[in-house]
C-alpha cells in the first residue's frame, strides 16, 4: 500500500516492513506501551484503560464470560475488604433502588470484591506520568514493528470474513480495526490481569479525583453483567477496568458494543463481537467511508514546527498550503490537521496532515501519537496481507 511504502522511505530512523530491522473515553487516554483503550478513564492524558506492566502471552487468550449466568450471591450486608465503607454501601443502595437489582444479591457480590493495592499504586504512578518523554519514534516503535505486523497478519487471516463484513456494514476498513486491537491488546495477548469489578471498586474508592467517574463505570459494569448474563466476579481487564480485545470501558460497552456473531450476547472478549464493536465505535463517531486518514506532508520550510498543531487545531487544505504545507500525495478534503510529531524531545518534528478519519481515531484515545500508531500499524498489516 502506498502510504506504508512512502513512510518507510520518508522516515530515516525506522523501517517498518516485516523482515527488516524495525524501530493504547470523553476523557483522554494515557500513552502506554501496554494497551491504551475506547474507552477508558481520564488519566493525566488518557481515555481508555492502561494496563500497567503485564506479562505478554505468546498466544491470544481465549475466554468467554457471556451467557453463563450472573452467579448465586447473597448477603445481608457488606462484608469483605470494603466492609462498612459508606461510599460503597451508598452505591449499592442506590443501584438497588434505581436499577432493580436485588439488594442481597449486590451485597453478596460486593462482599467478595478485593481492595487491590496494586491498582491504587498504579493510579498514584500515573499522576506523575510524563507521557512519552522519548518522543514519537520511541512511542511508535513499541507497536509498529515486525513482530506486531506479523501477529496482525495472522489475526486478519483468521478473521478475514468478519473483518470484511464489518467494513461492509460500518464503512471502516479492516486495517483500522486491526490497528486498534493491536495497540490495545496485541490481538488478545494482553487482555488484563485484574478482575474488572476489583479494579473499578478500588479505583472508585482510592482515586478520589475520579471517584464519580468510576462509580458510574461500576454501575454500567453491573448493568452489563446482568444484560449479558455474566458472573460479575469473573471478567478480567486492565487496572482501570477496560475490557476485551478493544479495551472498552463499561459505559462504552453500552454505547457501542454489538453482537456481531449473532449468538445473543455482546461479549467484548469474543474477537468477532469485538471486531464489530470497534467498527461501530468509529462509525458512531463520524468515520467517513472511503475518506483519507493521514499522509506525510511536504513542507517548504521549518515554520510548520512552530505552528499550532494536533487534533484540536483545525485547518483547511488551502490554509496549510498557504503556509507551504501540502500532502505528499492524495487530495484529502474538508478539515485538515497539522501533525508535527516530535521525533525526540526538542528535536526534529515529523510533518503529517491528518483528516476527518484521523480525528475519529482520536475519539478512541485522545492522543496524536496513538492515532498515528493505529494508522501505521494497520497500514503495515494491510500491505503484508496484500502480498
Amino acid at each position: 500500500m502506498r502510504l506504508f511504502r512512502d513512510f518507510c522511505t520518508y522516515s530515516a530512523v525506522a523501517v517498518l516492513a516485516l523482515g527488516l530491522s524495525a524501530c493504547s473515553q470523553t476523557p483522554q487516554k494515557i500513552e502506554s506501551d501496554d494497551g491504551v483503550g475506547a474507552v477508558t478513564p481520564k488519566q493525566p492524558g488518557g481515555k481508555h484503560g492502561r494496563h500497567g506492566k503485564q506479562g505478554r502471552n505468546e498466544e491470544p487468550q481465549s475466554v468467554s464470560y457471556g451467557g453463563q449466568g450472573v452467579g448465586n450471591y447473597s448477603a445481608a450486608g457488606l462484608g469483605g475488604d470494603f466492609a462498612g465503607n459508606a461510599q460503597l454501601i451508598g452505591f449499592i443502595e442506590n443501584l438497588a433502588a434505581s436499577s432493580g437489582f436485588n439488594r442481597n444479591y449486590l451485597y453478596g457480590v460486593f462482599s467478595q470484591v478485593r481492595n487491590r493495592d496494586d491498582v491504587a499504586r498504579l493510579w498514584a504512578q500515573t499522576s506523575n506520568d510524563p507521557g512519552s518523554p522519548k518522543g514519537w519514534f520511541a512511542y511508535r516503535d513499541r507497536f509498529v514493528n515486525a513482530a506486531n505486523v506479523q501477529r496482525g497478519v495472522e489475526f486478519w487471516q483468521q478473521y478475514s470474513s468478519h473483518l470484511q463484513r464489518a467494513e461492509q456494514t460500518y464503512g471502516v476498513p479492516a486495517e483500522y480495526i486491526i490497528g486498534i486491537m493491536g495497540v490495545e491488546t496485541r490481538w488478545g495477548r494482553i487482555l488484563g490481569k485484574h478482575r474488572v469489578i476489583d479494579a473499578l471498586v478500588t479505583s472508585a474508592i482510592t482515586n478520589q479525583r475520579r471517584s464519580d467517574f468510576f462509580f458510574k463505570e461500576l454501575k454500567n459494569y453491573m448493568l452489563m453483567t446482568r444484560s449479558e448474563r455474566m458472573d460479575p466476579l469473573a471478567p478480567k481487564g486492565s487496572f482501570a477496568g477496560a475490557m476485551g480485545y478493544g479495551q472498552f470501558m463499561p459505559s462504552s460497552f453500552h454505547g457501542y458494543a454489538v453482537d456481531f456473531d449473532g449468538d445473543g450476547i455482546r461479549d467484548l472478549w469474543n474477537p468477532v463481537d469485538a471486531i464489530g464493536s470497534v467498527a461501530n465505535y468509529f462509525a458512531q463517531h463520524g468515520w467517513q467511508r472511503g475518506g483519507a486518514v493521514a499522509v506525510p506532508a511536504q513542507v517548504s520550510s521549518n515554520a510548520y514546527a512552530n505552528m499550532p498543531d494536533g487534533f484540536k487545531v483545525k485547518y483547511t487544505a488551502s490554509s496549510l498550503a498557504a503556509q507551504g504545507i501540502t500532502p505528499q500525495y492524495g487530495n484529502g478534503s474538508g478539515t485538515a490537521y497539522l501533525l508535527a510529531l516530535s521525533t525526540v524531545p526538542g528535536g526534529y518534528k515529523e510533518p503529517w496532515i491528518g483528516y476527518n478519519n484521523f480525528y475519529v481515531i482520536t475519539r478512541y484515545n485522545h492522543s496524536n501519537y496513538y492515532a498515528m500508531t493505529v494508522h501505521l500499524l494497520g497500514q503495515g498489516v494491510r500491505e503484508r496481507v496484500g502480498k
